[in-house]
């Protein structure tokens, strides 16, 4: 990694690419939703995903594709339950709930609310570096969202709802982020595959049980496409995102997600811009900025490690090969890492996960 740049600039393509993908998916769902029961359109939206990923999963295993990703392993298997649970079945129907409440340009900024808890889980719970730049551009993002949610509802409670089912759906997905971080090493398209099928299947399950029905072939069409493109190819370029970026940052660039989504909904609904949408996105635009224009680098030190996954042969990974292992770059196998200080420009990747000073 040169000294002069910052973040790899692949990890930002696929992370704002995958924000793209997931705005517009959420004007796009609202358009769905009418005569289908929340809980039926997020199975539906999930099993598109899960599908369409199944398919190339398969397709690509058939055709012997060189340089495949790391499998899944048994041990990854409580955090993608766990991701899988809070992810890509709770919040789904919390985001799906909130949209029948909510103008689809405001429901859209909302969905900023979502790097904003991501970010915090991954500097509390999660222990990942966040600094005082991160920390601001989150304020801004917060109070975008806080400013949002007066808009919608005033200081009534039945106003409220939409925005705090959504605000609810964010928080879950950022659970579902930072669990998910543990297990980004191994094969993003297995991981966002098997995401979508469970959760497809337990939703759609619930909700046809709860009295929802399946819709036309036309609109069924369309959620599983919207769900394969705004929920599966999403996700995999998320998790390639945050192997490159780390959790939080991963989450700050997606924050561009919900500025896409309002876009689509003004257009799609003619939705009026009002001084609060306008107000809102300013202090969101002034978040995503102070994210994607944060620099860190320090000298720092990396610990023996011993894991599996794609690589190239960079500065981090100056290891040996045995005769099995395979050719060309890049590649997959389980290999080690030394001990290693110096000092370059990174974020908290799958290889930056150091503890850092006061200072």
């Amino acid at each position: 990694m040169r000294d002069g740049s910052w973040a790899p600039s692949h990890g930002v393509r696929m992370a704002l690419l995958a924000a793209v993908l997931f705005g517009a998916s959420a004007p796009l769902a609202k358009a769905l939703l009418e005569g289908v029961s929340a809980q039926v359109l997020a199975g539906l939206l999930y099993l598109g995903s899960g599908t369409g990923l199944g398919v190339y999963w398969l397709a690509r295993r058939r055709r012997n594709a060189p340089f495949r990703e790391a499998p899944l392993t048994w041990r990854d298997v409580p955090w993608l339950a766990g991701a899988i649970a809070t992810g890509g079945v709770i919040a789904p129907v919390l985001l799906m709930l909130g949209l029948g409440r909510t103008p689809a340009s405001a429901a859209s900024l909302l969905l900023n609310l979502e790097g904003v808890f991501t970010a915090a889980l991954a500097w509390v719970v999660f222990r990942e570096n966040v600094d005082r730049r991160i920390a601001v551009g989150m304020a801004a993002i917060v109070a975008g969202g806080a400013l949002l949610s007066w808009g919608a509802g005033g200081v009534s409670l039945t106003g409220l709802v939409g925005p705090l089912l959504i605000a609810a759906a964010c928080l879950g997905w950022a659970v579902d982020n930072n669990l998910t971080q543990k297990v980004s090493a191994a094969d993003p398209v297995e991981i966002a595959g098997l995401k979508g099928l469970v959760a497809g299947a337990v939703n759609l399950t619930a909700g046809l049980a709860l009295g929802g029905a399946v819709p036309a072939l036309s609109r069924l069409a369309a959620a599983l496409t919207v769900g394969f493109l705004g929920y599966g190819v999403s996700l995999v370029l998320y998790v390639l995102a945050m192997r490159a970026l780390g959790t939080a940052r991963t989450g700050a660039y997606f924050s561009l997600a919900p500025f896409v989504g309002a876009v689509v909904g003004l257009v799609i609904f003619g939705e009026r811009v009002t001084p609060v949408l306008v107000g809102a996105g300013c202090l969101m635009a002034l978040g995503l900025w102070l994210h994607l224009s944060e620099r860190h680098m320090h000298e720092h030190t990396h610990q023996p490690l011993s894991h599996t996954h794609r690589h190239t042969h960079d500065e981090h990974h100056r290891h040996a090969h045995g005769p099995g292992d395979p050719p060309g770059e890049p590649h997959t196998h389980a290999h080690e890492h030394g001990p290693l200080v110096h000092r370059h420009p990174h974020y908290p990747d799958i290889h930056h996960r150091h503890s850092h000073g006061v200072g």
